[in-house]
């Protein structure tokens, strides 16, 4: 059996309500009901790309006593949010985690949808025991670079990681090998084309989303027999750019796929969908780690899910998608239970929009590359230290010669 064996998720330590960031930017509130999102997460000047990475799979990787440590094997961190066109993220992040100099490191990018390519490629190689009671560990991280710009697109953004451990030992999912559907094209539905913006088409990545949706489903349909939209799944977890766009996707994949009348939908999409959008709606877009924030959420917040099987769908602009299955171990619940995924959000400091405002212009720096550089941990670092407690928590402190730098909240 090869799946998941730890996962988690890292919010940042601010969050600003989206009602508020609304009224702040003077968007219409008659279109908060079409968000679905509550919140949204937001990083600090003293935070980026490898940071939020760190902070999420070092949780996973303290727990592990150093012969499971040292079997990691392969680390792939996945982001649209590099910081040099030659240098991997996953350089910095194997440093701070302490990982064998024998592993295997790169990044990867596909948008949204990189993780899971690097999953599932990470799970094929596990199952052909090339290697046998090898690990391997997949990172999405990003950072997010809106402000009033990206206009509607500003409230759904988030920012953080998820960190997913794959083995032969899968106590969260066991992945159903071979049971995938893919599907993909070329468009420019979204792109960041520099280091300080992003580019968003809101029609052409709705759209590009759906088609995806709808044929991969259809692609899975045709590799693993029998399949009832319906009855197959228990809970679905799915790619969130924000809650609203999830629910448009359910109602399309229901209407091509089953005969329910649209009440019949409304009910599937309370009972089978909305356990996985509770933390994305806290938390906005985490690109390529939002299917694995969704996955988290549907483990803390469904009911009796042990032994049940999960229907995920992955997608990233430009665009690529996967739609595959795996089923939720008898512990799932009780191991993400233990990392107080819940509280942690709940924990973040909350913003004011002239706060959340300041921020802004000094997040956007954080991957413009330059030869030197001081952040501010005077003054971030007690607002840090507010949200995370006692937890240790990585901050960049600087670049020297182009060279990031980074040290550990409370110091180690």
């Amino acid at each position: 059996m090869i799946g998941i064996e730890a996962l988690n998720v890292y919010c940042g330590p601010a969050r600003i309500p989206v009602p508020v960031l609304f009224e702040g930017r003077g968007l219409d509130p008659k279109r908060l009901g079409n968000l679905l999102m509550d919140e949204r997460a937001v990083n600090l000047p003293i935070e980026d790309t490898v940071t939020n990475a760190v902070n999420a799979a070092a949780p996973l990787v303290r727990a592990l006593d150093d012969e499971a440590r040292s079997r990691i094997e392969i680390l792939i961190v996945s982001t649209e949010s590099g910081v040099d066109y030659s240098k991997s993220v996953s350089s910095y992040v194997h440093e701070q985690l302490g990982l064998s100099r024998n592993c295997r490191m790169v990044e990867v990018k596909q948008a949204c949808y990189a993780a899971t390519a690097a999953l599932q490629l990470c799970a094929g190689y596990l199952a052909s025991a090339a290697s046998p009671g090898g690990k391997a560990l997949v990172i999405g991280s990003d950072v997010a670079l809106v402000d009033a710009r990206a206009e509607y697109a500003e409230p759904a953004t988030g920012a953080g990681a998820a960190a997913v451990l794959i083995s032969d030992e899968p106590r969260i999912l066991r992945l159903d090998l071979g049971a995938f559907g893919t599907y993909g094209y070329e468009t420019l539905d979204s792109a960041r084309p520099g280091p300080e913006f992003d580019i968003a088409d809101s029609d052409r990545s709705l759209f590009a989303y759906l088609d995806c949706l709808t044929n991969s489903y259809r692609d899975y349909t045709s590799k693993v027999a029998s399949v009832d939209l319906r009855k197959t799944f228990g809970q679905l977890a799915m790619h969130t750019p924000f809650a609203g766009m999830v629910r448009a996707a359910h109602r399309k994949l229901m209407r091509d796929n089953t005969d329910v009348a649209q009440p019949e939908i409304a009910e599937d999409f309370e009972r089978r969908v909305i356990p996985s959008l509770v933390y994305p709606r806290q938390v906005g877009n985490l690109c390529s780690a939002s299917v694995y924030l969704a996955l988290c959420s549907l483990i803390d917040c469904a009911v009796d899910t042990a032994d049940m099987r999960i229907g995920l769908f992955s997608y990233g602009s430009g665009c690529a998608s996967e739609f595959f299955s795996g089923v939720l171990a008898p512990g799932a619940a009780a191991e993400l239970a233990a990392l107080h995924i819940g509280e942690r959000l709940s924990e973040r400091v909350e913003l004011t929009f002239g706060e959340y405002e300041a921020l802004l212009a000094e997040n956007s720096r954080c991957l413009t590359p330059v030869a030197h550089r001081t952040t501010d941990l005077d003054r971030y670092g007690p607002l840090a230290r507010r949200a995370m407690g006692d937890r240790n928590m990585l901050v960049l402190t600087g670049v020297e010669d182009y060279h990031r730098t980074y040290a550990w909240l409370p110091d180690d």
